[in-house]
C-alpha cells in the first residue's frame, strides 16, 4: 500500500500531532494490517461507514482510494443501493453523485 502523507499535507503545520496519526497510526499501522483484512475490504467499510454518517468529502476520498484497491464500479453501486436502506434514501443519492464522479458514468 502506498505511503499516506495526507494528513501531513494538509494539515502538517497546523496540526503536526494529528498529521502525524493520520498518516502513521490509521494508515500506516491500520490500514496496512492485510494479513487480518484487505485493503479492497476495509475500503468497503469504510466507505459504508462514511456514507452512513453523511461524510460526503471524505467519503469521495475513499471511494478514490476503493477504486485503486480494487473495489469495482458494479460493487460501489451496491453497496450504496443496500445501505439506501439503511442509511436513508437521499444519502444514497448523495454517494450515487460521487460514484459517479469516481467511477465515471
Amino acid at each position: 500500500m502506498k505511503k499516506q502523507t495526507a494528513g501531513r499535507d494538509n494539515l502538517g503545520k497546523f496540526a503536526p500531532k494529528f498529521a502525524e496519526l493520520n498518516d502513521d497510526v490509521l494508515f500506516g499501522e491500520v490500514w496496512s494490517r492485510e494479513e487480518q483484512m484487505s485493503a479492497r475490504d476495509r475500503s468497503l467499510i469504510t466507505c459504508a461507514a462514511l456514507m452512513a454518517q453523511g461524510l460526503y468529502p471524505q467519503l469521495k476520498a475513499h471511494m478514490s482510494m476503493a477504486k485503486t484497491n480494487g473495489v469495482t464500479k458494479e460493487e460501489m453501486v451496491e453497496l450504496i443501493t443496500h445501505l439506501a436502506f439503511y442509511c436513508g434514501w437521499p444519502k444514497a443519492w448523495s454517494a450515487f453523485d460521487l460514484a459517479k464522479e469516481v467511477y465515471g458514468e
